[in-house]
């Protein structure tokens, strides 16, 4: 058994009452510093694999993709979040799996082949690390590869308000209201061979990056005047 299958093996172990548990807590909180409102959670799958692609403005981001579904989601975070072994313990618990920013992390990329294969939903931020500002960034392609090459679709998120409760540099959480759409399912378009061609993962990420910029736009125009980002 390789270390991803090993890995995933003991994630797997963890009960779904120890996700819950972690979960609840989270988004409670959440929910009650940002008096979070949802629309188009419809769209997301209740059963099989996707990939959840959410615009990326704050830290709390994380918790925020979590209320979109009641399913356990599995997310792709930075390595060096594992460097406190009590904080890389909890990250995994809730099915947080390390990834070498700025890199090709080929068992990064195993272990989300691997879970999709097993029917669960994983959460890449499109946009790699946080943004600021109104305009979505350029996005990179492992969003769109990974969905092209696991034949599932793209849940694209846009949230507003997110921003003003922790931005970048924040070291405290700010009650600040928070809205999140939920945009309709991208589907790849796969040829025959089964392939994912480069030019369909180039597509992916155009339609993504003008759907995340669509809902990223209904988002904050829904928030109250004084408390959109500026």
């Amino acid at each position: 058994m390789s270390k991803v299958d090993v890995y995933l093996a003991k994630q797997s172990l963890l009960s779904k009452a120890n996700y819950q548990f972690w979960k609840a807590m989270t988004t409670g909180t959440t929910r009650i510093i940002t008096r979070m409102h949802v629309e188009g959670r419809e769209n997301v799958p209740k059963t099989g694999s996707f990939v959840l692609a959410p615009i990326h403005r704050s830290y709390i981001d994380t918790p925020i993709s979590a209320v979109v579904t009641s399913r356990r989601l599995r997310y792709m975070a930075k390595d060096s979040m594992w460097k406190k072994p009590w904080f890389g313990w909890l990250i995994s618990s809730v099915g947080g799996f390390p990834v070498s920013r700025g890199t090709t992390d080929i068992e990064a990329l195993k272990r989300c082949f691997l879970l999709l294969d097993q029917g669960e939903p994983i959460v890449m931020f499109p946009e790699g690390e946080r943004k600021s500002g109104p305009i979505v960034q350029p996005l990179f392609e492992g969003a769109a590869y990974v969905a092209a090459r696991g034949k599932v679709p793209i849940i694209p998120v846009g949230i507003g308000g997110s921003e003003m409760v922790m931005p970048r540099g924040a070291k405290f959480i700010h009650p600040h209201k928070v809205r999140v759409i939920v945009g309709k399912p991208i589907h790849p378009v796969i040829p025959e061979n089964g392939r994912a061609l480069r030019s369909e993962v180039k597509r992916l990420t155009a339609e993504l990056h003008d759907e995340l910029q669509r809902l990223f736009d209904e988002a904050e125009a829904g928030l109250p005047a004084k408390r959109r980002r500026r």
